[in-house]
C-alpha cells in the first residue's frame, strides 16, 4: 500500500463521518424545549442517559440534541421539558427529474429544435402563470364553443398536470419536463370545465382548432366508452393530413375499448409504473400500442392546489400521499398502533396513530376513530404491497392524515413510542395516477423525436416509435403494453438519415434532416 493510498483511506474515512451527521447507532437528533429557567438542570439530565448536545438556541429555551432511541420515551415527563420534537432536515431547494423523464429516455436527446414543432393538449386548460411552465412565448390557447371558460384557467387540475410532463422549463425548482427548454410550442384547447366532461361533437371541433394552430402532434388525455363515426372521421381526415394523435388507453383495469385512443388513426396509449409494470388500472385492448409512465408521476398543478407530504417517524422519512380530503397540517407525536382504527384508537392523546387498510372499515371512520380517541395525525398503511392512495370522500375530518405501503407501515410497528411527525401542505405540485399522465409522455417523445427529422412523415414517427419501443411483457406487441416503453433516443436512431427506410421502415421522399418548407396543417390548406 503506497503512502497516497493510505491518505486517500483516511480521507474516505472522514468524508463518511462527516456524511453520517455525527450520529452513532440508535441516535436521533432531536430539538428540547426547556422550560423557563430550567434549561441547565434539563441539559444536564439528558447527558446523564446518553444525550448529546450539538446546538444551543439560547434566546428559545432549547437546544438541539443526538438521543439514544431507548432513552427517548423515558423524557416524556421529564418536569425540566417542555417538548421534544424532531430536528427536521432542511434541503436545498432544486429541481427534481420525474423517474419517467428518463425512463422514456426524454434526457438523452435534445430539444433544441423543439420550437419547429407544435403539441396540441385537449384538456381541462392550463395556468398560464405557473411558476414551472412556459408563458405566453411559446403557449397559446382557446376555449371551445360549449362554455368550457377560459383556456388559462384550470378548474380541474388536469391540463397543467399533462403539461408540464411535456414540458416543465428547466430552471431551479419544480420537475423537468420531456421538452424543457421552454422552446416547443403549445398550444391549449380547453374542453372541460369544473365538471371533468365534455361531449364528442367538443372534441371534433377541438381537433379542428388544433389543426388550425399548426399542430404537429395532439395529446388527448381523455376518452370514454361509446364510440362516434363523426369523431372517427374526424381523426382520420386528421391523420391524412399529416397530424399525430395520440390518447390515453383508459383506467378501467378492463379489456372494454375507449375512444378516441381505440381509433384505428390514433395511439393508444397505456401505462406502467417506475418499474415498468402494467399499472392495474390501465385498460388492456387489442388497440393499445404504446405504454409509459402513469403511476405516482410527480407535474405541476395549478399554484397552491397541490401537496406537499412528509412523514417522519424515529428521525427517518417515509414515502407518503396525502388522503383525499385531509386538511393541511403539520402535527408530532408519539406513534402508537391504533390496528384497524376501531377501539384501539380510543386512548390517543396527542399521539399520531398508526393503522393498518381493511377489516371493511373507511379510511374515513379510520380517521375520525384516531380523531375521536384524541390523535392529532394518521397514517395508514397498506394491506397489500404498493404504496396507498386514498381518500376521505365528502367526510369531514380535522387532522392530517396520508397513506404509506404495507412495507413502511411493518417497520413503523417496530417504531412504536417513537416520535413521529405527519406535515401536509399546499405545494404548486401533485403526484397522479393514470393513463392520462404515460400519454403525454408519448406525446412529448413524439414532438422531440420528430423534431430532429422534420422531413419525416406522421406515418413515420409512428412507425419508428412502434418500432424502437422497449418489449415488455410477452415478446412482441401484447394487450397491455402494446409495442412497448416508448424511448426516445431510440427512436430517432431508427429513423436515421432517411426515415426508416434504412432499418426496414417506410421512408418519406426526399429524406435527410435538413428542414423542408413548414406545411399548411389547417383544415382550410389546399
Amino acid at each position: 500500500m503506497t503512502n497516497s493510498t493510505k491518505v486517500m483511506i483516511v480521507l474516505c474515512i472522514l468524508c463518511l463521518a462527516i456524511v453520517s451527521g455525527g450520529l452513532a447507532a440508535g441516535e436521533q437528533r432531536y430539538i428540547v424545549k426547556f422550560k423557563p429557567g430550567a434549561g441547565a438542570k434539563g441539559a444536564a439530565q439528558l447527558s446523564a442517559i446518553g444525550a448529546r448536545q450539538q446546538l444551543e438556541l439560547h434566546e428559545y429555551d432549547a437546544a438541539a440534541f443526538t438521543i439514544p432511541s431507548n432513552a427517548l420515551k423515558g423524557l416524556q415527563h421529564n418536569p425540566n421539558i417542555e417538548y421534544i420534537e424532531p430536528d427536521a432536515k432542511r434541503y436545498l431547494l432544486s429541481q427534481t427529474i420525474p423517474y419517467g423523464i428518463p425512463m422514456v429516455q426524454a434526457d438523452q436527446l435534445s430539444d433544441s429544435a423543439a420550437g419547429n414543432m407544435t403539441v396540441c393538449i385537449i384538456d381541462s386548460g392550463y395556468q398560464r402563470s405557473h411558476e414551472d411552465l412556459p408563458g405566453s412565448g411559446t403557449v397559446n390557447g382557446a376555449s371551445d364553443d360549449g362554455g368550457a371558460g377560459d383556456w388559462f384557467v384550470d378548474e380541474v387540475h388536469h391540463g397543467t398536470h399533462v403539461a408540464g410532463t411535456i414540458a416543465a422549463l428547466n430552471n431551479s425548482v419544480g420537475v423537468l419536463g420531456i421538452t424543457p427548454n421552454d422552446k416547443l410550442n403549445l398550444f391549449i384547447v380547453k374542453v372541460f370545465d369544473a365538471s371533468g366532461w365534455a361531449y364528442s361533437s367538443s372534441l371534433v371541433a377541438a381537433l379542428g382548432v388544433c389543426e388550425d394552430n399548426g399542430a404537429n402532434v395532439i395529446n388527448m388525455s381523455l376518452g370514454g366508452s361509446f364510440k362516434s363515426r363523426t369523431e372517427e372521421r374526424a381523426f382520420t381526415a386528421a391523420h391524412e393530413r399529416g397530424v399525430l394523435s395520440i390518447a390515453a388507453a383508459g383506467n378501467d383495469g378492463n379489456t372494454r375499448h375507449s375512444y378516441p385512443a381505440s381509433y384505428r388513426d390514433v395511439i393508444s396509449v397505456a401505462a406502467v409504473d417506475e418499474n415498468k409494470q402494467h399499472a392495474s388500472f390501465s385498460q388492456r385492448t387489442s388497440q393499445v400500442e404504446l405504454a409509459a409512465p402513469g403511476v405516482h408521476v410527480l407535474s405541476p398543478v395549478p399554484m397552491e392546489t397541490g401537496l406537499a407530504t412528509t412523514t417522519l417517524v424515529a428521525g427517518a422519512e417515509y414515502s407518503a400521499i396525502g388522503m383525499g380530503g385531509s386538511p393541511l397540517g403539520t402535527e408530532s407525536g408519539v406513534l402508537i398502533d391504533c390496528g384497524l382504527g376501531d377501539s384501539q384508537c380510543n386512548d390517543a392523546a396527542g399521539a399520531v396513530c398508526l393503522i393498518q387498510r381493511g377489516g371493511n372499515i373507511a379510511f374515513s371512520d379510520k380517521v375520525l376513530a384516531c380523531e375521536d380517541g384524541g390523535g392529532i395525525a394518521a397514517i395508514i398503511y397498506n394491506n397489500v404491497s404498493g404504496s396507498l392512495s386514498g381518500t376521505l370522500g365528502e367526510v369531514v375530518t380535522h387532522i392530517p392524515s396520508v397513506g404509506v405501503s404495507k412495507a413502511d407501515g411493518e417497520v413503523m410497528l417496530g417504531l412504536l413510542g417513537s416520535s413521529a411527525t405527519v406535515s401536509l401542505l399546499a405545494s404548486n405540485y401533485a403526484y397522479f395516477d393514470g393513463t392520462s399522465m404515460a400519454t403525454p409522455h408519448v406525446a412529448g417523445v413524439a414532438a422531440l423525436v420528430w423534431s430532429h427529422h422534420l422531413a419525416c412523415t406522421n406515418t413515420d414517427i409512428r412507425d419508428a416509435l412502434r418500432a424502437s419501443a422497449e418489449d415488455l411483457g410477452v415478446t412482441g406487441r401484447d394487450d397491455y403494453y402494446g409495442y412497448g416503453l416508448v424511448q426516445a433516443r431510440e427512436a430517432s436512431l431508427y429513423l436515421g438519415t432517411d426515415c426508416g427506410a434504412s432499418a426496414g421502415g417506410g421512408g418519406a421522399d426526399g429524406g435527410g434532416n435538413d428542414k423542408p418548407e413548414k406545411p399548411c396543417r389547417g383544415r382550410n390548406c389546399p
